[in-house]
């Protein structure tokens, strides 16, 4: 019998995580396979002794990407490969990548790496931002999940606050989309392929995110967002990916963001369609 193990981080309180993790567990078992879930503290990366029941394959649900690299480096397949799981961490590079691909999306600028006991201030490279921007306009950290460390930036005084307070932190500065304001779609794809997706939006937020109160619906995608949704994700090389899409000015699709290790618990909830099935289905295809 086969053997693959699904990591999520045990650090983490939340019981998202651990229910992501339990029902690839679920999906795998389902599929004849012998699942075992694992924290990522629970594997040892010892450099020195050979890894000890070694699985066929990884699912991998976390963001320790020193981890990641360390079972590929065993030889061990793991899903999605690690280069990606960091290309998609930081939307810095994930934005380099949809632009190299040339990937509709907001208008981006990459801030400068600027360390923490210094500044630009005084530059004048602020002000070429906000004059091709305007306001409002959003930051985004590099790292952050749910909508988090996502910030809407309404006034000068906001925006050099902000400025100020990042130094030494990736980032970027992009158009706010005021015709998506509260609203996207969440697109779920599997090896290249559309499984789900739903429609989200938010009364009281200007993002849609349910972890911060918006709530989701079925949604039927156009063909133009399909599109776009499955070469975003091709663009970062995510086998599983939950791609972000904005509606622009014309209802157009704009790719927001692409997630390499996507929740799928709510559009589960929402739709019936439980990826992880689709998920395992594709590796065992894959591996043969």
């Amino acid at each position: 019998m086969q053997i693959c193990w699904v990591i999520y981080n045990g650090s983490l309180t939340s019981d998202k995580f651990k229910d992501q993790a339990e029902l690839l567990k679920e999906a795998a078992e389902r599929a004849g396979l012998h699942a075992l879930l694992k924290k990522n503290y629970d594997v040892m990366m010892d450099l020195t002794t050979p890894l000890e029941g070694r699985p066929d394959f990884v699912v991998f649900l976390d963001k320790d990407i020193l981890l990641a690299e360390f079972l590929l480096n065993a030889g061990i397949p793991v899903f999605n490969d690690p280069a990606v799981i960091e290309t998609c961490d930081n939307k810095a590079k994930q934005y380099l990548q949809l632009a190299k691909h040339g990937i509709s999306m907001p208008e981006t600028i990459i801030a400068p790496k600027v360390y923490p006991s210094f500044t630009i201030r005084d530059s004048g490279y602020y002000e070429q931002v906000l004059a091709r921007l305007e306001l409002p306009m959003i930051i985004k950290e590099g790292h952050g999940s749910f909508g988090m460390k996502v910030y809407l930036i309404e006034t000068e005084e906001q925006f050099y606050d902000k400025t100020d307070a990042l130094r030494g932190v990736d980032y970027v500065f992009q158009k706010f989309i005021a015709s998506s304001r509260g609203r996207d779609i969440r697109v779920n794809i599997v090896g290249g392929e559309i499984v789900a997706a739903m429609y989200r939006y938010s009364e009281t937020d200007f993002r849609a995110n349910i972890t911060n109160g918006g709530v989701a619906s079925v949604v039927e995608l156009t063909d133009e967002q399909k599109a776009l949704a499955i070469r975003a994700a091709k663009a970062v090389g995510a086998e599983f990916a939950g791609v972000d899409l904005l509606f622009g000015a014309n209802e157009e699709p704009l790719v927001c963001e692409v997630n390499a290790a996507a929740h799928i618990r709510n559009i589960y909830n929402v739709t019936g369609v439980n990826v992880a099935d689709a998920m395992i289905a594709y590796i065992l295809r894959k591996l043969g």
